[in-house]
Parts: structure tokens; C-alpha cells; sequence
């Protein structure tokens, strides 16, 4: 019998697809659908996304069964042009997430755009097959170099936008033509008093008594007065006299601006040659004007601290508190709201208290180095004790106002620590922490004057609020604030959880304490008021305010309600209850 011979070579296999499918659909869900289930896994997820994105590799190099030059090739050629795309990229794209924005989304966008070409082209000639395989690697890779990110959103989903697009600040300065209008002859005489000294009001705390609104915002719905474009920053205002100040940046100037509360109109501006920028936030001063004595103080995101006159912006005296204390700019720029405590004016520089003379801004007193930290000085009384309060990377320190002795210390270590400390009505103190993955949650101390010096206590740590840079406030015995992007009411005998409920995302809140009512602004601009009370969420009303992230706190005067972000601010009249 005669076997016969041929030359042709055994067929190869067909691709093994399946390990591939699996692993881009795990990636995804894992790397996007899972942070918006679960907000305090985002570094779990883009550790997932790693994984997936090796398990892609794997399958692709050794169980693909692609020849072997199609193998490799994608592998050095997706090197090959990651590498060759980073430099080119838009500086916003490059720097974001120290340097690892690119590959946070690259990877996952290119490991579900080669899976899509592996099946679609299993049934092409080779040299077609190879020819869309390079095509695919190097648009994946090519295409971050058309884009740019405006930042990110409080649960760090990045804001991209094209490359060539202006930003709003681009549009601001092109097209604006709001020139103060003519300054007053004189300095302003010291009031007796600011209807919203700075940051959270008079008390700091975001807690506004004896004001009562209308909550049937279908009948009474908010009245605009005015809304005007505005440079960006996370300012809020500081109002008295009809005037409202706040900060913001103008190209290469950061600039202190007042402006009329009835019309928005431009009074004065002071400028500084300064510009922070970093890839999260983006441009512009982080902290909020504070009055008092005739003055206006302000502390920009560079470190620069400035007295200025209220009322034309006439530079008093002025200081650069990074110097002074020999303090590097944290990452995300120095954030300290000014605390203005007998004749001190007091500003952490990161998480360094340094206080400075009134009249004159010599420097009087620094603190311990605490580590980074964004919070602000915070005056508050324990045990008939005037103190300042700062929450740090270490945890809390107390000083005395004068002179900045150490009164007491309590460690509790946070990657990052934005959120205020605040009071319970029999003076413990309630404090945040957070770390990368997710935040170590809420505590309560007790904090006494012993014979023997100060005590410190934890009384309890929950779960139940975890706000990131949103602040709570503290009312009926009961703390309202954030637990990622959601509302939350926390029992403040226990810590445990009243109710959760509300999707405003990292927004901030004022409480109208005598109504029993907070008044939210959410992360997408929108206005809603929810019942301030344990038994369960109510949301009373909603209303669209302005548009953009918005990260800044609102302010309540009287009838006027004041809200702005980077790009916009706008002033609106409320309908006062009915007595």
C-alpha cells in the first residue's frame, strides 16, 4: 500500500479567545463598575486593572496560540508606543495621578480595544490580521494625545476634554470685560461686625441660626440675581456690607476679588504674580477670604498671607508663611482658610500652625510640625479653654491661641486629612481619617482638663460617615454629612448609622439649625434641602444652580444665597418662612 506524501503544512489551531474575553470583561467591572458600587475601592480597582491587564499579556504570549511573531510583536510593540505617547502627551494627561493617569485608563482602554481586534479579525489573511493589529495598538496608545483632563471628580473619575478645547479659564480671560468699577477714596473704617466673616460662617461650623425658609421650592423656587463667570479656585465668600469677597485664578495672577452681593458686579481686585496648578483640582487658591478689623486676609495656594484694606484692596501688610516656616507646597497647594483670634491671624501652612500679628503681620508663633494636611485652623472651647484646633497627617494638635504652647495631641494617622473637626454639645471632639483605600472613618474623643495637664479619650470610631473633603456638621445630637457621595446621619451616642440617602455627590452643606433642615450643594451644582432630623432621609426639594463641579461651600445671608466653583458663581433670593 502506497501512502501518499504532500508538502502542505498542518493547519494551525484557531486562537483561544475565551481567557482573553474573560479577562478585559473582569478588568472593566472591576476597574469601573465596582467604584461606583462601592466608592472606598477605587485602589482596589486600579490594582484590579493592573492584574487584568497582565492576565491579558499572559493569555496573549503563551495561550493565545497566535504565532509566535504576533505574539511578541503586540507585546513590545505596546511598549514600544506607550513609551513613544507619554511625552507627547497634554502636560494635564502626563502629570495627573502623579504621572499615572495615562496607564490608569490607557490600559484598560487598550486591553479591551486588542480583545475586541483578536475576535473581529480571527478570520483574516495573516497579513491583514497583523497589519489591524498594529493599527489598533498604536490608536489605542495615539489617541490620549488628542485629549486633556480638566481635573477629576470627588470619587476621581477624570474630566476629559479635547486636546484644543479652551478651558473656562481661557474663555474668562478672553472674553471678560469686568473692570472694577472706580474705588473709594479711602480706606474702609472697621466694621462692627461681618454678616459672614469666612470660611463656614460665624462659627466655622457651616451652622446658620435664626433663618427660616420656604421649602416648597415648586411655589417659591429660588430667585437668580445675578451669575457671572469667575477664575478658578476652591474659594467660598466671605461677606459684610453689602460686598462679598473671594479668590480665584487669572492666567498667571492669583487674585483676591470683591464684588457686589446685590449685583455681582466687580469692586476691586488685588493681584499676585502666582499659580498653583496640580491635575486633580486644577488652577487657582484653595482657601476662603476671613475679615475682620477693617481688613480682608487671605492665604493663597503659593503660601502667600495678605492683609488687605476691605474696602479698596490696599495691600496692609503681606507675608509669604511657606518662608516663614520653611514649608514646602503641598501637592495640592496650601488650602488653610485664615483664623483671625484677638490680634493673631492664624493659617496652617500644611500642617504647620504659624500666627502672625494683626497690625503689623510679623510672625509671632509657629506650631509643630504636623505633616501635610488641607484643613484649617479651628478655635474652639474645651473645659473653659480657648484653643485652635488643627487636624494634621499625625491626627490633632491643640495650641494655645497666644503663644502656640502645645496643649495636647492626639495621634490618629490619615494619608490625607481635609475634613474640620467639630464639637459635640458636652465638648468631645469629632474627627476624621482617611487613608487611600478608602478613609478609617469617624471617631469621637473625649478631651479633659485633668490637675495633671490635658486627657485624651476615644470614646468610639464608626464606619457610618466617611466624608472625603466634604465637611458635617453637628445637630440635635446627630452628625449630617457625607459617606462618599451619599448623605448620612450618624448617631453621635454610638456612631451607629441613622439613615443613608441622596446621591449629591462630593458636594458640601450649610444647616439651618432652628428648621431642623440642610441646605445641600451637590458636586454637579444643584441645590436640594433635606430634612436635618435621624428618623430617615427626606429630600424636600431640588433645584439646578450652576453648572460645573462644584467643591466650594455655600454661603447663607439672611435671604441671599451665595454659591460659585471654578468656572461660575451666582447669587440667589430665597423665600423666607412665614412666621
Amino acid at each position: 500500500m502506497t501512502i501518499a506524501q504532500t508538502d502542505q503544512p498542518t493547519s494551525q489551531k484557531p486562537l483561544r479567545l475565551w481567557p482573553g474575553v474573560v479577562a478585559v470583561t473582569l478588568q472593566w467591572l472591576v476597574r469601573f463598575v465596582l467604584p461606583g458600587v462601592v466608592p472606598a475601592a477605587f485602589g482596589f480597582a486600579i490594582l484590579g486593572e493592573l492584574v487584568g491587564g497582565l492576565a491579558i499579556v499572559v493569555w496573549w504570549a503563551f495561550f493565545s496560540r497566535a504565532h509566535w511573531f504576533e505574539r511578541w510583536g503586540a507585546v513590545v510593540l505596546t511598549i514600544v508606543a506607550m513609551g513613544a505617547t507619554r511625552p507627547i502627551l497634554h502636560p494635564s494627561v502626563a502629570k495627573a495621578g502623579m504621572g499615572m493617569l495615562f496607564f490608569i485608563y490607557a490600559i484598560p482602554v487598550l486591553s479591551l480595544a486588542f480583545v475586541v481586534w483578536a475576535v473581529a479579525s480571527r478570520g483574516l489573511s495573516e497579513g491583514l490580521r497583523r497589519a489591524t493589529m498594529v493599527a489598533t495598538i498604536l490608536l489605542a496608545c495615539g489617541m490620549w494625545t488628542l485629549l486633556r483632563t480638566n481635573g477629576v471628580t470627588g470619587d476621581f473619575k477624570s474630566e476629559f476634554a479635547w486636546r484644543w478645547t479652551e478651558t473656562a479659564e481661557e474663555r474668562l480671560l478672553a472674553h471678560a470685560n469686568d473692570k472694577p468699577i472706580a474705588l473709594p477714596s479711602a480706606p474702609a473704617a472697621a466694621e462692627t461686625g461681618a454678616d459672614w466673616p469666612g470660611f463656614r460662617g460665624p462659627g466655622r461650623n457651616s451652622v446658620i441660626p435664626g433663618v427660616r425658609i420656604e421649602t416648597d421650592w415648586s411655589a417659591s423656587p429660588p430667585v437668580k440675581l445675578w451669575r457671572r463667570p469667575v477664575g478658578p479656585g476652591w474659594s467660598s465668600f466671605a461677606v459684610r456690607g453689602g460686598l462679598l469677597y473671594t479668590q480665584e485664578q487669572r492666567g498667571s495672577d492669583e487674585v483676591v476679588a470683591c464684588y457686589k452681593v446685590t449685583s455681582g458686579e466687580p469692586v476691586w481686585r488685588h493681584v499676585d504674580a502666582a499659580r498653583f496648578w496640580e491635575s486633580n483640582g486644577g488652577a487657582g487658591p484653595r482657601a476662603t477670604p476671613t475679615l475682620g478689623s477693617g481688613r480682608v486676609y487671605t492665604f493663597g495656594a503659593t503660601g502667600i498671607l495678605n492683609a488687605l484694606d476691605a474696602g479698596n484692596g490696599a495691600v496692609v501688610w503681606s507675608r509669604n508663611a511657606a518662608s516663614d516656616t520653611h514649608t514646602k507646597v503641598p501637592g495640592w497647594g496650601f488650602a488653610s482658610s485664615p483664623l483671625v483670634v484677638d490680634d493673631l491671624v492664624i493659617v496652617a501652612a500644611a500642617g504647620r500652625l504659624a500666627a502672625y500679628d494683626l497690625a503689623t503681620g510679623e510672625p509671632r508663633w509657629s506650631g509643630p510640625d504636623g505633616g501635610d494636611s488641607y484643613s484649617s485652623p479651628h478655635l474652639v472651647t474645651i473645659d473653659g479653654v480657648a484653643q485652635v484646633l488643627l487636624m494634621s497627617a499625625h491626627g490633632a494638635t491643640s495650641v494655645a491661641p497666644a503663644n502656640g504652647t502645645l496643649l495636647w495631641q492626639y495621634p490618629w494617622p490619615s494619608d490625607t486629612r481635609i475634613v474640620q473637626p467639630a464639637l459635640t454639645s458636652d465638648g468631645n471632639v469629632l474627627m476624621m481619617a482617611l487613608t487611600a483605600g478608602g478613609g478609617t472613618g469617624f471617631r469621637r474623643i473625649a478631651v479633659a482638663h485633668a490637675p495633671g495637664g490635658w486627657t485624651v479619650e476615644q470614646r468610639w470610631t464608626s464606619l457610618g460617615l466617611k466624608p472625603y473633603f466634604n465637611d458635617f456638621v453637628v445637630h440635635n445630637g446627630h452628625a449630617f454629612g457625607f459617606d462618599g457621595g451619599i448623605l448620612a446621619c450618624v448617631d453621635l451616642k454610638d456612631g451607629t448609622r441613622k439613615w443613608k440617602g441622596g446621591r449629591y455627590g462630593y458636594g458640601q452643606l450649610l444647616l439651618l439649625s432652628d428648621q431642623d433642615l440642610l441646605l445641600v450643594l451637590s458636586e454637579e451644582g444643584e441645590l436640594a434641602l433635606v430634612a436635618a432630623t435621624p428618623d430617615k432621609f427626606t429630600e424636600l426639594a431640588r433645584f439646578a444652580a450652576i453648572e460645573g463641579k462644584t467643591w466650594n461651600h455655600p454661603v447663607l445671608v439672611g435671604d441671599v444665597l451665595l454659591v460659585r466653583n471654578s468656572e461660575e458663581m451666582a447669587a440667589f433670593r430665597l423665600s423666607l418662612a412665614r412666621r
